[in-house]
């Protein structure tokens, strides 16, 4: 009699329930996880380097391959020249060689490889943390049900205000915003944003792109104005050690003709061709004729 009433008392709970949800109407949400992953920086930077395991592998398995097949030709051609024994020999050999590139494949393919391990612990603790930030959403936002839109889950139609993906993506990079965060100022900031809503949010974010664009703008056009700037300025330069140079070039010359006179050499030197067609002789220049500077 106790079981009936029971029973009874269940079913009138449900009834309840079901009719109380009738009312106020079932929501569900939606994520696709694979957008998710795919924007996590975390993930990306992992799945990077797990497919740079992959192609190593895949090289060593193709090397082995080749190695299988040399002997298996190798043995092709020389078979005739070979006893029965040594041919028996050489095909152990080529046996053992490929039953370890079959267990090299296993090991790092099969079911139970490196590979699905891996790929595992690389997705595990992400998809952890959005289960968690999807049942806070959920619990937030009153959702009665959500799904995973890129599991084998039958959808046959998913209105687009129903998908949540950027909600829980918002809030895994507010969660690593949050571990950054230093000062009061900055986490002030990141609880404001939380507060907003997904429109509120977008409208934010689309303000600082424009901002940062802008800003990106104003950088180039003043990095462009530096390097003007700056090639003017080694352009002046190069011109000044030039004028410079020449006309230490030319005190000296009068130096050492002002030398050469006081010597009694002949200036220019002889073996200079007479480089200089001295007006009034062979004295130095800006020196009067067979005055010897004294």
């Amino acid at each position: 009699m106790k079981t009936k009433q029971f029973l009874l008392l269940a079913i009138t709970l449900m009834t309840v329930s079901f009719a109380v949800q009738a009312q106020r109407g079932v929501r569900i949400g939606y994520i696709d996880m694979e957008y998710i992953l795919e924007n996590v920086p975390e993930y990306k930077e992992a799945s990077t380097q797990l497919d740079g395991k992959v192609q190593r592998w895949k090289a060593d398995i193709e090397k082995k391959q080749k190695e299988v097949d040399l002997m298996k030709l190798n043995l092709t051609n020389e078979r005739v020249l070979l006893t029965k024994e040594l041919v028996e020999e050489r095909e152990e050999e080529i046996k053992i060689k490929e039953d370890e590139m079959i267990k090299y494949q296993q090991d790092r393919f099969g079911p139970g490889g490196d590979l699905v391990i891996q790929r595992r612990q690389l997705v595990q603790p992400i998809q952890d943390q959005v289960f968690n930030i999807v049942q806070e959403v959920a619990e937030g936002k009153k959702y009665d049900f959500i799904f995973d839109k890129s599991a084998d889950v039958v959808m046959l139609f998913a209105a687009e205000r129903n998908d949540i993906s950027d909600i829980v993506l918002r809030s895994i990079n507010r969660v690593e915003k949050r571990k950054e965060a230093v000062s009061k100022r900055e986490k002030r900031e990141i609880q404001a944003r939380d507060d907003l809503s997904m429109e509120e949010d977008k409208e934010v974010t689309e303000r600082e792109q424009a901002t940062e664009a802008k800003q990106s703008e104003r950088q180039q056009i003043m990095d462009a104005r530096k390097r003007e700037r700056d090639s003017i300025r080694a352009a002046k330069k190069a011109e000044y050690d030039a004028r410079r140079a020449m006309l230490l070039e030319k005190r000296q010359r009068v130096r050492d003709s002002i030398k050469a006179v006081r010597a009694g050499q002949p200036w220019p030197p002889e073996d200079n061709g007479g480089g200089e067609n001295n007006e009034g002789g062979s004295g130095a220049p800006g020196l009067p004729n067979g005055d010897g500077g004294n």
